[in-house]
């Protein structure tokens, strides 16, 4: 009971930093996932008959959407090298099957409670960085320099381009400078648990690698080869203008049994 009270005066004390971005009609998406996003309103209060039913009434929705959409993490089932799966698994039609996938699903996502390491590119080399600009290993490691801090086993890297602040301008964001193939390829080298950016795909976005070999670079060489998580659409504006290097993230995704991604909503403390 002690050490419970202690835990929470300390947390008391925190800063909390919400990394999500709302869910909303019009939100950005990724080129190929243009199905969209939906909330429908369909039980209404107005619909209500107080004299006939009493004085409660009740307002439900239905939601519609890809299970990547707006900040979400990316399950191990999303990408495969080769039709396998990060582990050797093969795809087969046991494992990817018409209700979603048998292995490595979202619900598999494990509950992360990590250093978070912001890697703020984007104020070190411009804010926000160029359309489409591939964030370089050399990039990368100068900001980290410039920030004195180093990724550590178990981290979560959290590369800001600047974007973030342009959510509700999906023709803006949906320009978001990416990861280099060279950059993610680099970080599947270290034992961190995964990677994160205020950009849609934590990669630029198709066709627009500049580069033959970058389309989707990040996710094979961290997700399908390595099992790193990638969580996209970050919010990291308010980390950036604090100067918040490192910090306690947690994320919660949802349990969507064997789902390709998760939405969550992602927090640091410090």
């Amino acid at each position: 009971m002690v050490y419970v009270d202690d835990l929470l005066q300390r947390l008391g004390s925190c800063r909390v930093y919400d990394l999500s971005q709302p869910f909303q009609a019009g939100m950005p998406f990724f080129p190929l996932l243009r199905t969209g996003y939906s909330y429908l309103l369909y039980r209404r209060h107005m619909d209500a008959n107080p004299q006939a039913m009493g004085p409660r009434s009740a307002a439900s929705g239905l939601l519609v959407m890809p299970d990547h959409s707006g900040t979400h993490v990316d399950a191990r089932c999303h990408q495969a090298s080769g039709l396998r799966l990060y582990d050797g698994t093969e795809i087969s039609r046991e494992v990817e099957t018409p209700t979603g996938f048998t292995k490595h699903g979202a619900e598999q996502i494990p509950l992360m409670v990590a250093r978070a390491v912001l890697v703020d590119v984007a104020s070190v080399v411009k804010d926000p960085l160029p359309e489409h600009h591939l964030v370089t290993v050399e990039e990368f490691e100068k900001t980290l320099e410039s920030e004195g801090v180093k990724i550590g086993d178990g981290d979560v890297v959290l590369m800001r381009t600047g974007y973030g602040r342009f959510w509700n301008t999906p023709s803006v964001y949906e320009k978001a400078a990416g990861a280099s193939a060279e950059l993610s390829k680099a970080l599947a080298q270290k034992n961190i648990l995964a990677v994160g950016a205020d950009n849609l795909s934590w990669d630029v976005a198709p066709g627009h690698e500049h580069t033959k070999g970058h389309a989707g670079a990040g996710h094979l060489h961290l997700l399908a080869q390595r099992g790193i998580f990638i969580i996209e659409n970050l919010y990291l504006e308010d980390l950036s203008r604090d100067k918040v290097y490192t910090s306690v993230f947690v994320c919660l995704p949802l349990k969507l049994v064997g789902a390709t991604g998760a939405p969550v909503r992602p927090v640091c403390l410090r």
